[in-house]
């Protein structure tokens, strides 16, 4: 069979990859920096967290980027807290927001009220006129647990968007062939994703993967933003988010490790464009 890489029109030794931007919504500073290194930074897309307070802002900046929806469940951090779009109980902590943790996440969401809040999500995002790539989830929500995967599943293969996924060493983790279910039911997802602890920068991890880039397409992902007394306050990981931004923006190190391993840079948009 066709690799990736060559049903998309390139060699099939091609490295390609796409580098995202999580965390657009989040906040006025990551707004700031996400839209900056997708303008004169070296992203090539990001992702929208719709429930988040500033998501409504991240839209009016939107001038046609290669943008998907971060589909979020949960609200981690201990003073910003965000919640359903939709009526769902299920999804709501003591606080009246979403849970912060996966386990607790796991452990009370009704399934149905997950699909209607995930699909009330894109539907937002296209309502304030996003023109939605890809789906991702929010700190590996939708597919490390076998029944959110197929709510994912199910609304990729949908809307006819592709997805990230982790790489195929995490289905031991997880405990089923999320990439092989994905193949069968026609959706597309990169061949490899570069991993980046939590709490983390990306850096460290970026500049790693691209001494071994292998053949296919592989996406990398940052956490950009703007070192503001808004997101120190929210996020004790403000330094490594103004890092990322820096990455993408302001630092040669990436861009030499990219010219040196030969990569292509490209979006979700493509992978879009196959799978329809």
């Amino acid at each position: 069979m066709a690799t990736l890489s060559e049903r998309l029109g390139y060699p099939p030794d091609a490295k390609l990859l796409i580098l995202s931007c999580d965390g657009l919504g989040l906040s006025h500073a990551t707004n700031t920096a996400v839209l900056e290194c997708l303008g004169s930074g070296l992203a090539t897309c990001a992702t929208l967290m719709v429930p988040c307070p500033w998501a409504r802002e991240a839209a009016s900046g939107y001038r046609g980027e290669d943008v998907g929806v971060e589909l979020t469940l949960n609200a981690e951090h201990d003073l910003y807290r965000w919640g359903p779009i939709t009526h769902a109980p299920s999804l709501l902590d003591g606080e009246g927001g979403f849970p912060r943790t996966l386990s607790d996440l796991w452990d009370h969401a009704d399934l149905d009220e997950t699909m209607r809040e995930c699909r009330a999500q894109v539907e937002r995002a296209i309502l304030w006129g996003f023109d939605v790539s890809h789906l991702s989830s929010h700190m590996g929500a939708m597919y490390m647990k076998a029944e959110f995967f197929d709510v994912y599943l199910g609304l990729a293969a949908e809307l006819r968007l592709p997805i990230r996924l982790p790489s195929a060493d995490a289905e031991r983790v997880a405990g089923f062939p999320f990439r092989r279910l994905a193949a069968e039911e026609g959706v597309i997802c990169p061949d490899h994703l570069v991993a980046v602890p939590p709490g983390s920068g990306s850096r460290q991890a970026l500049l790693e993967a691209m001494r071994f880039l292998q053949p296919g397409v592989t996406e990398g992902y940052v956490r950009p933003g703007d070192d503001t007394p808004e997101l120190r306050a929210i996020s004790s990981s403000s330094e490594h988010r103004a890092d990322d931004r820096d990455l993408l923006i302001s630092d040669d190190s990436f861009r030499d490790a990219l010219e040196e391993t030969g990569a292509r840079l490209i979006g979700y948009k493509e992978l879009r464009s196959l799978m329809r």
